[in-house]
């Protein structure tokens, strides 16, 4: 009975061993739970291999239209967005933004213009707060995008502020939402989803020319 003297006196799993085995019974309930897609992006966003030096490459992909992303908004929190604008242009990537009162050309028609941003936009930030609810524009807006690119992902990024999630707009429960609660941590977010589209479009123009 040496074997089963053996198994009892096994030792148990260390404490760090313990706790991954924690982290991925919790991920694999986390990702079973989460099937329903008006569900928060909780974890971080994984960046594809694609360096940000092929991303800023002169010959790249992202560089096809003239923004990175076009942030969607109601003048309400115009304030919040500029704060985002700001830390996304501030970021080594120099983020390409159209901020519609800042960029907009004078005396062109506003549908024009938010139609030109939306078409020469890789990626649109939906900051969905409750008076961006409320305002017919930015639902205006927001279908837009959405017949813009309807299934492209990563390129439709929602972003709750505010709002519980019965509220989330129906045309975007097909869509991870972000939830903005530390403003850094969200803003991070944002930042990493728009990198990983960047370089997984670079990477799909790279395979297209070999």
């Amino acid at each position: 009975a040496g074997w089963f003297r053996r198994l009892l006196h096994k030792p148990k799993p260390s404490s760090v061993e313990s706790s991954l085995n924690a982290g991925r019974s919790a991920s694999s309930s986390s990702e079973s739970s989460s099937s329903s897609p008006s569900m928060s992006l909780a974890r971080s966003v994984c960046l594809s291999p694609v360096s940000v030096l092929d991303v800023n490459a002169s010959g790249s992909a992202r560089w096809d239209k003239t923004y990175d992303v076009c942030i969607c908004h109601s003048e309400v929190d115009l304030e919040l967005v500029e704060e985002l604008v700001s830390y996304l242009e501030g970021q080594p990537e120099s983020f390409r933004c159209f901020l519609q009162l800042r960029d907009a050309t004078p005396g062109n028609a506003v549908v024009t213009e938010l139609c030109d941003a939306v078409q020469n936009s890789h990626c649109w930030v939906m900051l969905i707060t409750p008076s961006f609810l409320q305002d017919p524009w930015c639902k205006y807006q927001m279908h837009q995008a959405l017949a813009e690119a309807p299934m492209a992902n990563g390129r439709t990024i929602p972003v709750l502020k505010d709002v519980d999630r019965k509220d989330y707009p129906k045309e975007l429960r097909n869509l991870y939402y972000i939830y903005m609660a530390l403003k850094e941590k969200s803003f991070r977010q944002i930042r990493d989803t728009i990198m990983r589209y960047l370089q997984e479009l670079c990477r799909s123009s790279m395979s297209g020319t070999e």
